[in-house]
């Protein structure tokens, strides 16, 4: 007896020992999360999915900075920190150099639109003086993914320049006024809160933006967002395969 209760507990030890990559996969929206159940070799079981070592759990957030902000904050409380989180979904372009269905990765990214508008003339935040400019996790006002997955995955992704903004930019005056502003490479609604969230949480983290349309005047029938989810899943393959 005495003998398979050892025995029981080494084989205990060793599962314990070679546990699971612990994934946490955070969009926006139903369509971005399902790019995971395109991915051949997906396991489904309760709460997300196995691949390979990867245990990879699925977070529908919401669109915006809150309900992203505030499902990190719920899903952490409840199940403790992932051992890396990927922020995966589509973007705006600011530059025809990036097209449709391209998949970049946003190493920097900011609150684009939170700050002080006096007359003509727009203030971030940190320009204001309302919050330090290199107060963690911010760097001149931007916060930044730096860590040795994100370092890994230049090899396969391009990194941009990203912005966050609560309102999408759908005309050529506000279109002109970031750019200026900002120089960004793209636009999301929620990727500046997932880089401050993580940051804050000293989460390992990287974003994986897919391009379904150009930033600018909104016209959806010129979208791409069936392609750009499609090159999502073949491209988070490889990233996974590259971790």
């Amino acid at each position: 007896m005495e003998s398979i209760i050892f025995t029981i507990t080494s084989i205990q030890l060793i599962t314990d020992s070679v546990m699971s990559f612990k994934i946490l996969y955070v969009t926006a929206t139903i369509p971005e999360g399902d790019t995971l159940n395109k991915i051949g070799g997906m396991i489904p079981v309760q709460g997300g999915f196995l691949f390979g070592n990867f245990e990879i759990h699925p977070l529908i957030a919401g669109i915006g900075s809150i309900t992203t902000a505030w499902a990190m904050k719920q899903w952490i409380i409840q199940n403790g920190k992932p051992d890396l989180a990927i922020n995966a979904g589509i973007a705006g372009s600011y530059y025809d150099k990036y097209t449709e269905g391209d998949v970049l990765m946003p190493v920097s990214d900011c609150f684009a639109d939170a700050g002080i508008e006096d007359g003509e003339h727009y203030m971030t935040l940190h320009e204001a003086g309302l919050v330090g400019a290199d107060e963690y996790p911010y760097r001149n006002g931007i916060i930044y993914s730096e860590n040795e997955y994100s370092e890994k995955l230049k090899n396969i992704l391009k990194p941009v320049k990203a912005i966050t903004v609560n309102t999408a930019t759908g005309s050529e005056i506000t279109r002109i006024k970031l750019m200026n502003k900002f120089n960004p490479d793209i636009e999301t609604m929620e990727g500046a809160t997932f880089f401050y969230i993580c940051s804050l949480e000293r989460i390992p983290f990287l974003a994986l933006r897919a391009i379904s349309n150009k930033v600018g005047p909104r016209n959806r029938n010129n979208w791409k967002v069936a392609l750009a989810l499609n090159n999502l899943s073949e491209k988070l393959i490889e990233v996974l395969l590259t971790l």
